[in-house]
């Protein structure tokens, strides 16, 4: 018979936008959660249970869902070129480190949105044999880009129908659970963020035959264009959806864009988190030439602009989920509190913002049955930050307990639970 475990704090916000309980009770057996009591549990039900953990003075919320990182990456500054130099082996052994950073900030779901080769799909498998800890992982495997592309070096470069299809079922083979496509440039050297990359013709290929193999199909766009090609195509999502127009970064946004956007429903992941954090990555060095203070400048304006588009895109009705980039440029893994505090500071209500990174990421993610709610019959993964979240939305930065599949995860300085 499973072991029954009953948590207890001061309030409970379930994930589905619902007000807040008080003084909550849920109990969990088996991995995944039996009942939720608003207020203390039943006598008999605690006499029964095999331990309480109390947690006065926290709130209680699903385990948080990060749509958009990227394993391999070191979160150091470092270009791609620089990490990709490195054996498949190390990148591996960083995604290792990754993930625990992730878990211990109350991460317990995230969906990789780019790495190189099989490396990704290794550290699942040694997860899920239990070498190791960190969150439960979706994956996509290599982007799929032009030759040249955005991230080309990451081993996703197709071109033509039938090699952008070819493409698509290797990742397939891999075990992927999303297909990434790289719509626009990036931050690769050599590839334009403001212009599509791939023809109307391709971009359509991949997704008809990403739906074929059921796996839905999230698209990297930098620019308007980009976005309206991967809206065209029947994308299922959108990652970043900035307007940029030139070299420079500079950003235009287009009110009838933003409708397509909000009329076609498909979820956007604005990673706003990624320019914040490269702005203090930057400032150190930014007075010691000219160069830095022009990429420290450079950063700011984005991040600005970025903020600003994202208010406008929540006002015209767009869907977001959480995504923080994590391991791109400065971005690191703990930083999905944040993204929803950016997202709030943006123009977001709170319990949005919360729901951004629980079942509304969920849902889009294909789980939404399974996690992104504190409700009998999901699976228990909780986390309890310290005090009020919906009044201080900064409070997600503080992670008191994290609880992943019915088992308490041991953070730094905590003893593990029996």
């Amino acid at each position: 018979m499973s072991a029954t475990t009953i948590v207890q704090a001061d309030r409970l916000i379930d994930g589905s936008g619902q007000p807040p309980v008080d003084q909550p009770s849920v109990v969990v057996a088996g991995g995944r959660i039996t009942e939720v009591f608003p207020g203390r549990a039943p006598d008999d039900v605690l006499r029964a249970a095999d331990q309480v953990l109390d947690l006065r003075g926290s709130t209680l919320l699903p385990g948080l869902i990060d749509c958009h990182v990227h394993l391999n990456f070191p979160a150091n500054g470092a270009s791609l070129e620089q990490i990709i130099a490195e054996p498949e082996s190390v990148l591996t052994a960083s995604g290792v480190f990754a993930a625990q950073q992730a878990l211990y900030a109350g991460v317990t779901t995230m969906r990789d949105t780019g790495s190189k080769g099989t490396t990704a799909f290794g550290l699942r498998r040694a997860l899920e044999l239990g070498l190791g800890q960190g969150p439960r992982l979706l994956l996509c495997g290599a982007p799929i880009t032009i030759t040249g592309g955005h991230t080309w070096p990451l081993g996703g470069e197709a071109d033509g129908t039938d090699g952008v299809r070819r493409q698509v079922r290797e990742m397939a083979k891999r075990g992927a659970d999303w297909i990434k496509v790289m719509a626009t440039g990036g931050g690769t050297a050599n590839t334009m963020s403001w212009l599509p990359s791939f023809s109307q013709d391709e971009l359509d290929a991949i997704v008809d035959e990403a739906h074929r193999l059921a796996r839905k199909v999230t698209v990297h766009c930098l620019s308007g264009a980009g976005i309206v090609s991967a809206i065209e195509a029947g994308a299922d999502q959108i990652e970043h959806a900035s307007f940029i127009v030139d070299r420079d970064g500079h950003q235009e946004y287009d009110h009838s864009i933003a409708k397509r956007m909000a009329d076609s429903g498909i979820a956007v992941t604005a990673t706003l988190a990624v320019r914040a954090y490269a702005i203090k990555g930057t400032a150190a060095k930014a007075g010691q030439s000219e160069q830095h203070s022009a990429e420290h400048e450079r950063w700011k304006m984005m991040s600005q602009a970025q903020i600003d588009q994202f208010g406008d895109l929540y006002e015209a009705g767009v869907n977001f989920v959480a995504g923080t980039d994590a391991g791109w440029l400065y971005t690191p893994f703990d930083g999905v509190g944040e993204e929803i505090a950016l997202m709030h500071r943006a123009g977001m209500p709170a319990m949005a913002s919360i729901m951004a990174a629980t079942s509304h990421a969920a849902a889009t993610l294909g789980i939404g049955a399974d996690v992104g709610m504190i409700r009998p019959g999901y699976v228990a993964d909780l986390i309890a930050v310290a005090g009020d979240p919906l009044t201080d939305i900064s409070r997600l930065r503080d992670v008191r307990m994290v609880m992943q599949g019915g088992r308490v995860v041991p953070l730094p300085g905590q003893q593990a639970q029996p």
